[in-house]
Order: C-alpha cells, then structure tokens, then sequence
C-alpha cells in the first residue's frame, strides 16, 4: 500500500466509539446483566486496546496501531456471523400472500 493509500484509509468506527462501548462495558448494569444471562464478567479490555489504537493512528498513522484495529474488527465480525440464525429464511413468499388474515378464526395448534 502506497502512501495516498494509507491517508484514504479510515478507522471502521470513530475512535469516541471504541470508549463509548468500553464505558458501557465496564458500566455496573452491564456487568450484572452479563454476569445474570451468562454467567461469566465481560472482558472489556479488547473495546480499551482498540480504542488506544484508534487514537495511535489518528495521531502518528501507526501501522502496528492499524493492523490491530483491521484485526480486531475481523474478529468482531467473524464472531457475529458464526451464531446460526433462530428462524429458517424464506426464499420466496408464501403462496397466499396477497390473502386477507382470518383475525377471527383461531389459529391451528
């Protein structure tokens, strides 16, 4: 990557971001709601690192500081899509789509 590359590239998300969501993250709330549905204390740490790498490279254009973030941000996408979706996707809409709803017939069980 040459140098008019490098000054195009922007962070994924604005660096105020990164501290928004390590503040919430390490808010009492969040904390009780993760240790309640989960179990276990979140680890806020990466929100903290990404941040400080966020601002390492609107300051200095660290390419340490943007290969972190790049991977960091891959990993957050990779860990969303590795969870199944709850529901089976329609390719088509059924057949009686344009139908009025039986509002008053009771649903079969």
């Amino acid at each position: 990557m040459d140098r008019s590359e490098e000054k195009l590239w922007r962070t994924p998300r604005p660096c105020d971001y990164y501290w928004s969501e390590f503040r919430h993250c390490k808010s009492l709330w969040n904390r009780f709601h993760q240790y309640y549905t989960y179990g276990t204390s979140p680890s806020c740490q990466q929100w903290k690192e990404d941040y400080h790498n966020c601002k390492e490279w609107e300051k200095h254009r660290s390419a340490e500081a943007k290969e972190a973030l790049q991977a960091s941000e891959r990993g957050r996408v990779a860990e969303q899509r590795k969870f199944t979706p709850v529901w089976q996707l329609r390719k088509d809409p059924p057949s009686d789509w344009y139908m009025p709803l039986n509002e008053d017939k009771p649903q079969d069980s």
